[in-house]
């Protein structure tokens, strides 16, 4: 069940993100839902290595530069999914943060303690 919670929390967060911000589409909830996926499957594979290359950079800029990776992650899952579109870096930037922030909201109010 946690498994399902998060990813529905992903799906919906994807939304709202695309709501707020004007250079993120989606086209439907199947559309978020099926990006959720993909965006798990990047950031458990695709992500740590993109870290991995960029250590010397996160360093330099004490850390700054995650911010970049995780705006690169989230075009490559607009890339993979179909009916998810994301136009321009900054777009991506900053839909990534706000994702981030709505996600963990939600997260805090729909979680479940067992």
């Amino acid at each position: 069940m946690p498994f399902f919670l998060t990813w529905l929390i992903t799906a919906i967060s994807l939304l709202i993100t695309a709501y707020v911000i004007p250079g993120i589409f989606l086209k439907s909830f199947i559309a978020a839902a099926f990006a959720a996926v993909v965006m798990g499957i990047i950031n458990a594979v695709v992500r740590p290595i993109l870290i991995l290359f960029t250590l010397p950079l996160t360093f330099l800029s004490l850390g700054l530069f995650l911010f970049v990776v995780n705006a690169i992650a989230f075009s490559l899952v607009s890339y993979f999914t179909p009916g998810f579109n994301i136009n321009t870096f900054w777009d991506a930037l900053f839909g990534s943060i706000i994702l981030s922030i709505v996600s963990g909201f939600l997260g805090e109010i729909l979680e479940t303690r067992e």
